[in-house]
């Protein structure tokens, strides 16, 4: 016999316009926004790599979670789209989220405090129909990312310039979205079809594998994921250096970056001890550690997203004007 399983269909769902939300559009850092510059070598160094893979044709890859887009990121991310500059973005569950939801009412960010106390936190109507687009993607064979993405840029979204995902779509830039099942708010909601929602991501795992299949003398960043980017980063890099031995070639010459808050030390380049905290941040063994050995280098930017991630858009735009 079947164990019991909870009948989301009695779930009350409420719309958008009663939610209070902490993050409103005035979060956003633009191109032109004043920013405080910090003396940071490993920023320089790591402009100038992401430049020098452009002019190579090789990827610059992004990996992120939502607070890097909280922080107000998505304007220097979308120009670096626009600029050819970043030729893949990868998000976790939650980062289209609260994408959608700048795009659709140029708000975002609930009190997990206040609603998980009356239980509504997630049970937004709109936020809802972000799982209409997993059934949209599992039917035209396309990933989540992308189906996500043309919903936005051909909907009625006031605010969809700001959109990494609709921008992504019309650029033809791929941003991915890698899920974990039970993890994000939509996942409670009676609209979401299983089936769909694995066929969506597993598709945009694919996208990802082969974008990391031509990695040589590119630049893969990690800014703000400790789970899903090491994880879902780790296992398409096996894949695509099983296939590159198989053909001769190798994927070892490329540069990888972490932005995060924790202290690594200067020896970051170097596997913490096993059996210490260090060992088990993943960021950390995976990559800045274990998938460089064999001939790529590695850096760690320490800090907030919202100060480290416009100075390194600033020394990229500065190299690319230098050339």
């Amino acid at each position: 016999m079947p164990y019991p399983q909870f009948d989301r269909t009695k779930l009350i769902l409420k719309p958008l316009r009663e939610r209070k939300n902490d993050l409103s559009l005035d979060v956003l850092i633009y191109p032109d926004s004043p920013y405080e510059r910090v003396a940071q070598p490993d920023l320089d160094t790591l402009a100038q790599r992401i430049v020098t893979a452009r002019r190579l044709g090789a990827p610059v890859i992004l990996m992120m979670g939502a607070h890097v887009l909280r922080r107000g990121n998505s304007p220097l991310l979308i120009d670096l789209m626009r600029r050819g500059l970043i030729t893949h973005i990868a998000m976790n569950g939650a980062v289209p989220i609260h994408d959608f939801e700048f795009a659709l009412i140029g708000e975002t960010t609930e009190s997990v405090a206040r609603y998980i106390s009356e239980g509504q936190f997630g049970l937004w109507k709109e936020t809802g129909q972000i799982n209409d687009a997993m059934a949209s993607a599992m039917r035209d064979g396309i990933g989540l990312g992308e189906a996500l993405g043309r919903m936005i840029e051909t909907g009625d979204f006031p605010n969809k310039q700001i959109s990494i995902l609709a921008q992504g779509y019309r650029l033809g830039v791929p941003v991915t979205i890698h899920v974990c099942v039970g993890q994000d708010i939509i996942h409670e909601h009676p609209n979401l079809d299983g089936a769909a929602l694995g066929a969506s991501s597993y598709a945009d795992f694919l996208v990802f594998a082969e974008a990391i299949r031509h990695l040589e003398h590119g630049v893969m960043l990690n800014i703000g994921t400790a789970v899903m980017g090491p994880e879902v980063y780790l296992k398409a890099l096996a894949m695509a250096r099983n296939l590159a031995r198989q053909q001769g070639q190798s994927i070892a010459h490329f540069t990888t970056a972490v932005f995060d808050l924790h202290d690594l030390g200067p020896d970051y380049r170097v596997e913490a001890p096993r059996g210490t905290a260090p060992y088990y941040y993943r960021p950390y063994k995976t990559i800045l550690v274990r998938t460089v050995q064999d001939g790529g280098e590695s850096f760690y930017v320490q800090g907030d997203h919202a100060l480290t991630v416009p100075n390194l858009y600033h020394r990229v735009i500065e190299q690319t004007a230098g050339a």
